[in-house]
């Protein structure tokens, strides 16, 4: 197990996916690959999937989201917080992704339970999300929707057809503590990496003096961790063989 932390500007939830997922499923040879509340936004191509022959499943609880993807991708309606899934995935996957939707579930010790039995015997998970303590995060679960969706908009506006706000709750979207570790051990799965990022790009663009604070905390930080405060995490998992 490797527990280390990073900087937001090498976090690999967002221009970096692509070559984050790519190199995951190249290092653990995974043929099928199922990623989680992708929906109408695939992170691989349909192009790179069309050419490196692998069977890659989106999935969504919406089937209106699914709607809006490239047919290159197969689709699947999924709700992994639900306690039952449907057991002939059980053991399909050698790989199940996500990224950015660890915040969004409101039951986390479900989810991953219930990921864990659609693995094949040493398959991986591996998932990209925002953390619960840094200021946008906790702000963004405490006010109402009414508030935190036209914010969000006005910070960082985005195409809300293609790309909706959903509810975030933060169950099991923690930085590397040693109790996040414990939890997801008593599942039975093998901590490959963790790895919590400090800082955010929220100020950047309207409020660049908070922006320069935010840096200057950020390395200090990285200097003295404290998984507590981090930003965003990556996890990989893996189910024993």
């Amino acid at each position: 197990m490797i527990v280390s932390y990073d900087s937001v500007d090498n976090f690999p939830g967002w221009a970096l996916a692509e070559g984050y997922f790519k190199s995951l499923i190249a290092e653990h040879a995974c043929g099928r690959i199922l990623e989680i509340g992708s929906g109408a936004n695939p992170t691989l191509s349909p192009q790179f999937v069309r050419t490196s022959g692998l069977s890659y499943v989106t999935s969504d609880v919406s089937q209106e989201e699914l709607k809006k993807t490239d047919l290159a991708f197969e689709q699947l309606v999924l709700d992994l917080t639900a306690k039952n899934v449907d057991p002939t995935l059980n053991g399909r996957f050698d790989c199940v992704l996500s990224r950015m939707v660890g915040e969004h579930i409101s039951d986390g010790r479900q989810y991953h339970q219930n990921i864990y039995k659609l693995l094949r015997p040493g398959g991986i998970s591996a998932h990209c999300f925002s953390t619960l303590w840094a200021f946008p995060f906790t702000a963004n679960r405490v006010l109402p929707e009414s508030l935190t969706g036209p914010l969000l908009n006005a910070i960082s506006p985005r195409d809300e057809h293609q790309h909706a706000k959903f509810k975030a709750y933060y169950s099991w979207s923690r930085g590397p503590s040693n109790s996040m570790i414990r939890r997801f051990q008593s599942l039975d799965f093998e901590i490959v990496n963790y790895t919590g990022y400090f800082g955010h790009l929220y100020y950047r663009r309207r409020w660049p003096w908070l922006d320069q604070l935010e840096k200057q905390k950020s390395k200090l930080l990285l200097a003295h961790p404290v998984p507590q405060l981090c930003s965003y995490a990556t996890i990989v998992l893996r189910k024993p063989s």
